[in-house]
């Protein structure tokens, strides 16, 4: 999908995406990324393989959560990797 005022960029919605999963964002936020993944093939089939991912893993994981700390450095990794792609 292409970037305009009035759309969302696929690579925000994908960066967001665990954020929308985990209900981490504002409700107007998650609004717009399920309108966004309700138009955009690509990012829909994306979203299905993190929707697996976090699947499996909290299978493996049980109810385990990992503490805020380290929640954040991932986080911040991530986006750095994300930036260099």
């Amino acid at each position: 999908m292409s970037t305009d005022d009035n759309e969302t960029d696929c690579s925000l919605v994908l960066s967001e995406v665990y954020l929308y999963l985990d209900l981490e964002c504002s409700e107007e936020r998650r609004l717009l990324i399920r309108k966004h993944l309700d138009e955009c093939t690509a990012c829909i089939r994306e979203f299905g393989i993190e929707t697996e991912v976090k699947a499996l893993v909290g299978r493996c994981c049980g109810d385990e959560r990992a503490p805020s700390e380290l929640r954040d450095r991932l986080r911040q990794k991530l986006d750095q990797l994300e930036v260099q792609s």
